[in-house]
């Protein structure tokens, strides 16, 4: 959920990005000056993996009482430890458990002995530089650094780690030699569900293939971005992986002014009521034709307070999808130091101990929700507690018939934390997301992630679970398990996905593979949903044969997901439609070939 790419000073960073921004100025000279010319070609991937599991255990436990507003005393002559982090609702438990942005009285950091200081900065450059200026104190041999611009530790969406521990990783690299030093995950303590949303007409909503040719403002990279592509991956549509072109067969997404998500509602709302348009170059087939389009916004990707300002502003706009959709892709994640952490890790253990038992008594006790949204407000300095309490469970709204959402955001406790990491049920539900966005990096490259950074950090090097392993005395229970009992009748999105067989039977060819992969990952992400599974072919062939082959191979990309661990509860219906159903004319090659497909909808 970050503001990528905004800096204020110059650091070993702000100087990549600089380079980043004098290429795109070059690479877009030479667009303008050399009309077709061969650019990025649209993308049709295969989408985030959609865990149909809500990860939302409750454990009872006795009331713990509330924490004062009073500046502990006890823990005053412990080391001071300090944490920047986003304005986001989804971080309350952590900030309950510290009592606000400094340790208080009576909570439970002060009972853990951490001395704690939570510093709000919305600006994701901002945050890198923190952290940076902490590792710089600590090289120098401070124990506990303690500048104002520096801390240990970020808190940040998820699935935004790997752009931002892979590039901040190169410049500690260049910095300080290789493996040196390393950032790292190490605990969720929350997630987005339903705060952070694309927002666009119904239409989209009813008919995804309408959004063909729009022109969506986001934050490139962020965690709405990726809500944005997983919703078209997942309905079959191409993204336009470069942010200067336009392409009306597939999805386009303008990057917001400033990398700020109220910009994107900005964008969408002054659009839609003066007219303001954007000039691209038009593209055909990853061709420039030597022409520029000037195209309004259609829609945006934000989060609260973004989404409000859309609909209290704008009629005719709903919510399309959702991190409450999407429910495994955006974690609160907590990104330290790992060599800071490794000769401190009582205190990172007893800071997710914290904030892991407040948020349980989030869930078990409604005045420590008020508290934590008092907490939070005090916190972040930002809107009153009232807004943050209803802003936390979520609010509809209706205006000119449509309805539509705001906010949403889940704290996560122990038992939670052991599930999405896969420790108590074997599904490592973070990984998919991390894997999943780690793709989308590397295939849609935004902002030159491949020529600028070079690589994604792999899971296992950027999330180290050895602190909430060390976590004892906390009370848990076990994992809630999915109950997909019921029917479900609303397609939540609906794709047509190219998976190759071998030649005259039902076993998926090892072309496929990872295409295979990234559609168990986008069922992980969306865990609440069922699915359905359809195959179809061409008409080469006996009827009767193509409509046995085409449930064979529905069958076989079925039996994948399960083997993967996929519930078989899960699957509402694995079917095929032989050549009954084509999309294309199958008098020519490629009609043959858009007709052979697997129909994979998924349904809440």
């Amino acid at each position: 959920m970050g503001k990528i790419l905004r800096t204020e000073k110059l650091t070993t960073l702000s100087e990549l990005l600089i380079v980043i921004v004098g290429i795109g100025v070059i690479l877009g000279g030479v667009y303008y000056l050399s009309p077709g010319i061969k650019t990025a070609v649209s993308k049709q991937l295969d989408g985030m993996e959609l865990n149909s599991t809500d990860v939302n255990n409750v454990t009872n436990a006795e009331k713990i009482a509330l924490p004062s507003t009073e500046i502990s005393s006890e823990v005053a002559d412990k080391p001071l430890v300090k944490i920047g982090a986003y304005a986001w609702n989804a971080q309350s438990g952590i900030i309950v458990s510290n009592g606000g942005p400094k340790t208080t009285k009576g909570s439970l950091m002060e009972k853990n002995g951490v001395n704690l200081e939570i510093i709000r900065q919305d600006w994701l450059s901002e945050l890198r530089n923190m952290q940076m200026k902490f590792i710089e104190e600590f090289d120098k041999g401070e124990a506990f650094p303690s500048s104002d611009k520096s801390v240990f530790a970020v808190m940040i969406m998820g699935d935004g780690a790997p752009f931002y521990i892979s590039s901040v990783q190169k410049s500690l690299d260049e910095k300080y030699g290789k493996d040196k030093y390393h950032l790292q995950v190490m605990g969720v303590v929350g997630m987005s569900y339903g705060e952070d949303k694309l927002i666009g007409p119904p239409s989209w909503k009813s008919d995804p293939k309408s959004m063909k040719g729009s022109v969506i403002s986001a934050v490139l990279g962020d965690g709405d971005w990726v809500t944005t592509v997983n919703y078209c991956f997942a309905n079959g549509l191409k993204v336009n992986p470069d942010p200067t072109t336009y392409d009306a067969d597939a999805v386009n997404i303008y990057p917001s002014e400033n990398d700020d998500y109220i910009k994107s509602a900005e964008e969408l709302i002054k659009s839609q009521t003066t007219g303001w348009t954007v000039t691209l170059k038009e593209v055909v087939n990853g061709k420039l034709t030597g022409k520029s389009v000037n195209r309004k916004i259609d829609g945006c990707a934000t989060w609260t307070p973004g989404d409000k300002t859309v609909f209290d502003k704008l009629t005719g706009f709903v919510d399309i999808v959702s991190t409450k959709e999407f429910n495994n892709q955006m974690p609160t994640a907590l990104i330290g130091v790992k060599e800071w952490a490794e000769k401190n890790p009582d205190i990172v253990s007893n800071i997710l101990k914290s904030a892991l038992t407040a948020s349980n008594q989030m869930k078990n006790y409604e005045d420590w929700k008020v508290r934590a949204s008092q907490a939070v407000a005090d916190t972040y300095k930002l809107e009153t507690p009232e807004y943050w309490y209803k802003m936390f469970k979520g609010q509809q709204g209706t205006k000119a018939g449509l309805t539509y959402n705001m906010g949403g955001s889940k704290v996560f406790n122990y038992a939670d934390v052991m599930q999405y990491f896969g420790l108590s049920d074997g599904v490592n539900r973070y990984k998919s997301v991390y894997n999943q966005v780690s793709g989308y990096l590397t295939e849609l490259n935004p902002f030159g992630f491949n020529e600028n950074v070079g690589a994604v950090v792999p899971y296992d090097q950027a999330v180290n679970l050895f602190f909430l392993k060390n976590i004892n005395d906390i009370e848990s229970t076990s994992a809630d398990k999915a109950d997909y009992s019921a029917e479900a009748k609303e397609v939540v999105a609906s794709g047509e996905w190219k998976i190759n067989f071998n030649t005259g039977s039902a076993e998926i060819s090892n072309s496929s593979s990872k295409e295979v992969e990234k559609i168990y990952n986008l069922l992980v992400q969306a865990e609440n949903t069922k699915l359905t599974i359809v195959g179809h072919t061409d008409n080469v062939g006996n009827a009767d044969a193509n409509l046995a082959l085409s449930k064979s191979r529905a069958e076989a990309v079925a039996n994948y997901l399960k083997q993967k661990g996929i519930p078989a509860s899960r699957f509402q219906l694995v079917d095929g439609k032989g050549q009954s159903d084509p999309v294309a004319d199958n008098n020519s090659a490629s009609g043959k070939a858009s007709n052979r497909r697997v129909v994979i909808t998924l349904l809440k």
